[in-house]
């Protein structure tokens, strides 16, 4: 790829990862901020699990308004004091750990219906679901904070004081074995490999339900047929999320195990999108393969839609039918 007249060839690189990194901010901000409103609307939908889903709805929305733009600004090296950098980098922690405890708190959720369907309304309420959820968000800022009180590259700078200005870089401040040891082995594979346990777990009952069919009612099968849909959609979601923030991790563990292996640069910006695009492709994994959420879109899309044409003719207003109809199917 040639770069443009008068640029350097780092510099087009650089370009180029802020123009991706836009526009993967956008697309998650819109994608997440549909996926609120569909819930909000379809009051079917208003139940535990979509509680969660929100809840990482919320954390992909910060990624697109909060993590992206910090991203983006700690890549061009802005000069601020250490620990001004080291919150900022922070928040990047806090937000993307969010995303993967709401996305346990989903597979356990799911576990829990299929695994004792006739106690579950019971012993999982909305108000132990938001208690979840505020509890996911309050272990999130915990574990990102934990750079602040200490565990960060401060000693690394010798004779700098808290006054001194640094170039802000997230490898500047944030020691690698935090990130190998305690964020990526202790927060996202041990997440990750008791989701995949659950998620197996729940595929084995749904299977084992579902062939005994003599002895399970119609309603029943019908029950886990739609927790059956509804887990595969669930998983996709969860693998997705381990093959976007993978390659990152990757990165950090080999610059922290051989920091004499060279990785490029653009290796590191490819990592570095991948892990933000998964905000983006969530909301494109519940619009395809939750139907539900699908027709709730369309029907919000039309309603917009509506209110666009009747805007220039003031006059003109829906007709009682199509009104009827809309109000019953949300």
């Amino acid at each position: 790829m040639s770069s443009s007249p008068g640029i350097k060839p780092q510099e087009h690189v650089d370009l180029v990862y802020i123009s991706i990194e836009t526009a993967i901010s956008l697309a998650s901000v819109v994608g997440n901020v549909l996926v609120v409103l569909v819930v909000c609307v379809n009051r079917t939908l208003r139940n535990t699990t979509f509680s969660f889903i929100v809840s990482l709805a919320v954390a992909d929305i910060a990624v697109g308004v909060l993590v992206i733009p910090l991203a983006i600004v700690i890549s061009l090296g802005l000069k601020t004091q250490f620990y001004t950098c080291l919150f900022l980098s922070c928040l990047l922690l806090i937000i993307t750990q969010s995303s993967i405890l709401s996305l346990l708190a989903i597979a356990i959720d799911r576990y829990l219906r299929v695994k004792i369907p006739t106690r579950y309304t019971t012993i999982v309420t909305h108000g132990r679901a938001y208690v979840a959820v505020c509890f996911c968000w309050i272990l999130s800022f915990l574990t990102g904070l934990v750079p602040m009180v200490g565990w960060n590259n401060l000693d690394a700078h010798t004779n700098l004081s808290s006054s001194n200005e640094i170039v802000c870089k997230f490898t500047t401040v944030i020691r690698l074995d935090y990130m190998v040891y305690f964020n990526f082995f202790g927060w996202v594979v041990v997440p990750l490999i008791i989701m995949i346990t659950l998620y197996a777990e729940i595929f084995r009952v749904i299977r084992r339900q579902l062939n005994r069919r003599a002895e399970a009612t119609c309603d029943g099968d019908r029950y886990y047929r739609k927790e059956l849909r509804l887990a595969k959609s669930l998983s996709l979601v969860v693998f997705l999320f381990a093959v976007c923030w993978l390659p990152i991790h990757i990165i950090n563990c080999i610059n922290f195990f051989c920091p004499e292996c060279y990785i490029p640069k653009f290796a590191t910006y490819v990592g570095i999108f991948m892990s933000h695009v998964n905000s983006a492709l969530n909301p494109m994994v519940y619009a395809f393969r939750i139907k539900q959420f699908h027709i709730t879109l369309i029907q919000i899309t039309h309603r917009c839609m509506l209110c666009k044409l009747a805007e220039p003719t003031p006059s003109t207003t829906i007709t009682p039918a199509l009104k009827e109809k809309g109000d019953v199917n949300l």
